[in-house]
């Protein structure tokens, strides 16, 4: 039997993305987003409330998005829970810095996959923003690659915020194969 449970998990996975920013004196910030998903081949869209990176990206129109993993739980929740208004998070965090390739971001090189973006949208609705990007390079451990040169999401151990019990989950199992699996029912 099925039970209408209201306000438990909405959507899900949610992928914990880590922005890097610069500010104006070129000092790097860094926050988690967990509202963020791809939204055309080469593009991503993540949901922010307004914070020093909002204020970062208006200036500079220009930011990278790691994928936090298991391995790096303890910084990605910190980039969270501390303001970029209040302190230098990345210095305290001890994390190790380097700017991106492609863009005028910060790379955080504890994560071993970070796409550069350049904005192509920051919509402001009443504080609550809608931020767009364009990937122009993605930069990844070889470690997390597999044989054909893919990020291997196993290997990664990408971690997904679960909203339902604000805990962390990892992804990885492979459990079938897109646009294949179906084509039993497709094609009987």
């Amino acid at each position: 039997m099925k039970k209408n449970i209201k306000h438990d998990m909405i959507m899900a996975p949610l992928p914990v993305l880590i922005i890097g920013t610069y500010d104006e004196n070129g000092i790097p910030n860094a926050m988690n987003a967990a509202w963020g998903t791809q939204c055309d081949m080469n593009k991503i869209t993540v949901f922010l409330s307004k914070h020093k990176t909002t204020d970062n990206l208006e200036l500079k129109k220009e930011f990278t998005v790691a994928f936090a993993t298991k391995d790096t739980l303890e910084i990605s929740d910190y980039f969270g829970i501390e303001s970029g208004h209040k302190l230098n998070k990345i210095e305290k965090a001890g994390v190790h810095v380097k700017k991106a390739e492609f863009v005028d971001a910060p790379l955080i090189e504890e994560y071993p996959v970070t796409l550069e973006c350049k904005m192509t949208a920051l919509n402001d609705d009443g504080g609550d923003y809608r931020l767009v990007g364009e990937v122009v390079n993605i930069v990844a451990e070889e470690s997390v690659l597999d044989e054909n040169g893919h990020i291997d999401l196993k290997k990664l151990e990408v971690i997904a915020f679960d909203s339902a019990h604000n805990t962390y989950r990892v992804i990885g199992d492979e459990v079938g194969r897109a646009f294949h699996d179906g084509l039993n029912i497709k094609n009987s």
